[in-house]
């Protein structure tokens, strides 16, 4: 675990990320951007063979962005920036940056890509972390079983807490239904079974669904793509993904 004084993006130029925060866990799979504003404890962690940037903002970038961990799905012109930010010559401290200019033209490269990234969406791909002592411990057996189909009555009768408790718990703690994030629990597991070379059925079943239609369904919902469309993608992504490095703080 780790801070900054920098709030830093986290692109997934291939692979699949997993960012922890106090906050909870956002999961980065591949064309998309987690951003950690500046003094959120957190650390990092890769599922397949993952390409992974790192972009620290100045303060005066990172205000115009949200103050709350989030992942935002990359554009096409915030991928080649975010490409060209991490490139190979960032590893030559004598180097010349994008030529005559060289600091100045970063600065307008990261204002490039702030402001693309105030454009686009924020990814319901944040799993929030349960306080309450009764929220964790579902958490922590859903976790470890995510195949688990025990309703919420029957995993209250398990920690003795009874479903309209649980229910209230869950809506007034983590903003969710416990199904919404039980959901997006399993969506976070079939994205590492993804990265990992697992198939769209292995996958459906290791993570609960009665079929692989329905985990077709629920994860394109919250992906935006069916599971087969984001594989072939990833290794799309991951045949022109350049050297990876880290982008030093600027300004």
């Amino acid at each position: 675990m780790q801070s900054h004084d920098r709030g830093h993006l986290v692109y997934a130029a291939s692979g699949v990320l997993a960012v922890h925060t106090e906050r909870g866990t956002s999961i980065v799979p591949a064309n998309r951007v987690a951003w950690t504003p500046a003094g959120f404890t957190h650390c990092h962690r890769a599922h397949g063979d993952t390409d992974m940037r790192i972009v620290f903002l100045a303060p005066s970038l990172a205000r115009l962005i949200p103050d709350h961990p989030a992942v935002f799905l990359a554009s096409g012109l915030a991928r080649e920036v975010l490409l060209a930010l991490t490139g190979p010559r960032n590893y030559e401290p004598a180097a010349p940056d994008y030529g005559p200019g060289g600091r100045s033209a970063r600065s307008r490269l990261l204002r490039v890509l702030v402001d693309e990234l105030r454009e686009a969406p924020e990814q319901p791909l944040h799993l929030p972390e349960p306080r309450d002592d009764r929220l964790q411990a579902i958490a922590r057996m859903l976790h470890e079983t995510p195949a688990d189909n025990a309703t919420l009555a029957e995993l209250g009768k398990t920690i003795g807490a009874g479903t309209r408790t649980l229910s209230r718990l869950f809506r007034n703690e983590l903003g969710m239904t416990f199904y919404e994030w039980r959901t997006q629990l399993r969506v976070h597991h079939a994205l590492v079974l993804l990265a990992d070379g697992h198939d769209t059925t292995q996958t459906a079943y290791a993570c609960g669904w009665a079929n692989p239609s329905s985990f077709i369904a629920a994860f394109t919902g919250i992906i935006g793509t069916t599971p087969g469309r984001y594989r072939t993608s990833r290794r799309t992504t991951a045949r022109v993904s350049q050297l990876p490095t880290v982008v030093k703080p600027s300004g």
